[in-house]
């Protein structure tokens, strides 16, 4: 039997077939990628494995440099041959690691390839791959109908033009939805430049005169008003530490003022600064009736060296912590549940040992006022945490603390036409670990309950909860 079969990772009799009955073919909604639009909508062509597999995949790239890869056969100028050569001999490396289970998926469920890549049989297997690549089931939305693909979320600067995803929107020839994300993170940034450049080029996008907080505020929400109009209904923000910190509207206009003038402040007012830019965005996705993601706990370009060699999202982060997370974080969310603008809320944790922290704190905050079940969500495993250990860690956690049946499940946080597999390898490790309380005697084996649950997390509540 090949490894990659209907009883992979999963482990349990039942939780084979809630797999095999329930959860395997059902549609994906990936909420949260880092697709681009353009290469949707001109359905660009792939020229090779070594293109589609490692081209900005800093996942593999990790990989490979811990296996004593050269940069040149990472990021440098090797050929496509050298560079998947490289690849094939650090996967036989990585048993344990989830990219070994990813590749093989990816290999058996688009190039129907049952072999374990590695460095003896590279080669067939590359050439295999790049003879199938010329077939138009490979182009961008080939992948995506074939993998189920009803909806993904990509990545957007407010200040992004949106221009291919209002085309993909008249596109009524391609049926999967391609909504933008709105990712505000310039406007949070530390970097006065960044932060200075983002004003200019806001202004400019909205006609708005930029002098003070409240002209700020108006050209934010023209610019959320733009994407609700193209279709999107979430927000993104990526944070090292989540901090907050109580504040006066004379604070926030003054903090403001010297971030547009380019000043140096202090953490104490970049905290302030963050809570204000907080409230004030939360208060206009709460009446756009918008989910709001926070990915919070990396710190990132940790080794100057390569970041000035090979550039940023490289492989060079780390999982951050930080001090008084469980004080913050409910200030923050308290700060503007107080105001009635606390939205629909996904908060995902880079460091598993803050997993009981996020998933008691939103427990805290949850309500039926939004006729949405769960509109505090414990974000599953991401980054670091998207392995079996992370995901079965934070589904464990969001149990104890919360209603699992409620969850919005899984995305791929990917960069990758070939990623949606990740969805089945949650999909079969959530059937494995209900299967196992089942089979255990835990919890009644009530197959109504047990398929709403698995159908719900898979795919239901995602679509209930993000209103698409």
């Amino acid at each position: 039997m090949s490894l990659i079969n209907d009883n992979f990772m999963i482990g349990s009799p039942t939780g084979v077939k809630l797999y095999q009955q329930v959860a395997r073919d059902l549609p994906i909604i990936d909420y949260h990628c880092h697709l681009e639009a353009k290469d949707i909508y001109e359905n660009r062509r792939f020229s090779s494995i070594t293109e589609l597999w490692l081209a900005g995949d800093h996942y593999k790239w990790r990989a490979m440099r811990a296996n004593g890869i050269p940069e040149a056969k990472i990021t440098g100028n090797a050929s496509p041959e050298e560079k998947f050569q490289a690849w094939a001999e650090t996967v036989e490396a990585a048993f344990g690691n989830p990219l070994y289970h990813w590749t093989h998926l990816e290999l058996k469920q688009y190039f129907g390839i049952d072999e374990m890549l590695s460095s003896r049989n590279w080669r067939d297997i590359m050439d295999a791959c790049n003879r199938q690549l010329q077939d138009d089931a490979f182009t961008p939305r080939a992948l995506m109908t074939r993998s189920r693909v009803e909806v993904i979320c990509t990545t957007d600067s407010p200040l992004d033009s949106l221009h291919y995803h209002q085309l993909l929107k008249q596109d009524a020839s391609f049926t999967p939805k391609v909504l933008p994300t709105f990712r505000p993170d310039e406007f949070f940034s530390h970097d006065r430049h960044q932060f200075s450049s983002a004003l200019v080029r806001l202004a400019e996008l909205t006609g708005e005169t930029i002098t003070r907080f409240t002209d700020f505020e108006r050209a934010l929400e023209a610019r959320v008003q733009f994407f609700h109009e193209v279709g999107c209904r979430i927000s993104d923000h990526g944070l090292g530490d989540l901090t907050f910190t109580p504040f006066t509207t004379v604070q926030g206009d003054t903090v403001f003022l010297k971030k547009m003038q380019g000043e140096v402040i202090t953490a104490a007012e970049e905290s302030i600064w963050q809570s204000v830019l907080f409230i004030t965005l939360a208060r206009l996705y709460k009446k756009y009736d918008w989910a709001m993601q926070i990915h919070f706990g990396a710190i990132r370009n940790n080794n100057q060296r390569m970041l000035e060699k090979v550039g940023i999202n490289s492989g060079f982060d780390a999982i951050a912590d930080q001090p008084r997370l469980a004080a913050n974080l409910n200030a923050f969310l308290n700060a503007m549940a107080e105001e009635n603008h606390l939205p629909r809320t996904i908060i995902y944790n880079l460091y598993a040992a803050y997993n009981d922290i996020v998933a008691s704190t939103i427990a805290n905050f949850q309500s039926g006022e939004d006729g949405v079940k769960s509109p505090l969500q414990f974000g599953s495993g991401w980054w670091f945490n998207d392995t079996r250990r992370g995901m079965l860690s934070q589904l464990n956690a969001l149990a104890d603390q919360g209603l699992l049946m409620n969850f919005v499940g899984m995305l791929t946080d990917s960069r990758s036409f070939v990623s949606y597999p990740r969805h089945d390898y949650f999909r079969r490790i959530l059937c494995g670990l209900i299967g196992q309380w089942i089979d255990a005697g835990e919890f009644p084996a009530d197959d109504i309950i047990l398929q709403r649950m698995v159908r719900n997390i898979c795919h239901d509540n995602a679509l209930h909860y993000f209103k698409f």
